[in-house]
């Protein structure tokens, strides 16, 4: 079977797919009702795609866009992660970009989910002091605890299989890299999550991709144009922190990537192909998590 091509960030896939028929409810609501006489092409035109210069909410960061990349605003972005993709309602972001040259209404299509966290401002002196070694140990030990408390209450078990690229920060655009690689119970195929945090002055914003373990270099070579074209606004950079003024979070690097709960960020997953007419889901087992401790939405084969 050909491998899937890369989601994100998310957003950033899976390469095993099976279909799986979704617990079916009727249509609720006038809008439901509508939505399930939709086809791919027919939501996807409802997707505003906006180019260019983007300021993101709050003017916090601008997304200086490039001809291969277009942005969907937070309730686009709520529609497709919901309504496209199966996740559960109520994700909270700023936003989605995503590469013209797939439809991320199929098995190939990815995009990079765009969050922001105002816990203060991340101070970088324990950049040079992690074990990431025994970072990873700790997540794992915690994924597992993490895995008894989801598979109670009828999900999927997520784990942590170890580093795809260990955790590096670039001290010079305060920048921190990693990925992980990870195995949920109901899939065959191990998925890639690879996550960049930008450090401002009072907060970090996350950008979260996912994709197939095979497509990692593909990723590796994508994300660095996303990552050139997303940018803090002046005021709010790194170097514009002031001590004594501004807020300083309560936690470092290592708590960021290791998902401490002051830095947990939020979950998103491509569970599904937009079949709404059927009211089917097609399960490719690809879940992106941007924070251990929290719990993963998986559906389950009937």
């Amino acid at each position: 079977m050909k491998p899937l091509r890369p989601i994100l960030l998310a957003a950033l896939l899976c390469a095993f797919h099976t279909p799986v028929q979704a617990a079916s409810n009727p249509p609720s609501t006038p809008t439901e009702a509508a939505q399930a006489q939709q086809t791919p092409e027919q939501f996807l035109a409802t997707l505003k795609q906006q180019h260019g210069t983007i300021t993101l909410p709050a003017g916090i960061a601008t997304l200086k866009l490039n001809d291969e990349f277009y942005y969907l605003d937070q309730k686009d972005t709520e529609r497709l992660l919901t309504d496209g993709w199966g996740n559960p309602p109520g994700h909270k972001t700023l936003g989605m970009i995503i590469p013209k040259a797939v439809n991320p209404l199929t098995a190939s299509g990815w995009g990079v989910i765009v969050s922001y966290k105002d816990d203060g401002h991340i101070s970088d002196e324990d950049a040079a002091k992690i074990d990431y070694a025994d970072l990873l140990k700790q997540m794992q030990e915690a994924d597992e605890e993490d895995n008894k408390a989801r598979q109670k209450q009828g999900y999927a078990g997520l784990h942590l299989l170890g580093w795809a690229e260990q955790p590096h920060y670039d001290e010079t655009t305060h920048k921190m890299y990693w990925a992980r690689e990870l195995k949920a119970d109901d899939a065959q195929s191990s998925t890639l999550n690879y996550s960049i945090r930008v450090l401002g002055r009072k907060g970090v914003l996350e950008l979260n991709a996912v994709a197939a373990m095979a497509d990692l270099p593909l990723i590796k070579q994508e994300l660095p144009k996303v990552i050139a074209f997303t940018n803090f606004t002046d005021g709010n950079l790194y170097t514009d922190y002031s001590p004594g003024t501004d807020k300083l979070a309560t936690y470092g690097l290592a708590a960021l990537v290791g998902g401490g709960l002051a830095a947990k960020a939020g979950l998103f997953a491509k569970i599904g192909i937009f079949l709404l007419a059927a009211k089917k889901f097609l399960i490719v087992g690809l879940v992106v998590i941007a924070g251990f401790v929290r719990k993963l939405f998986s559906r389950k084969s009937s």
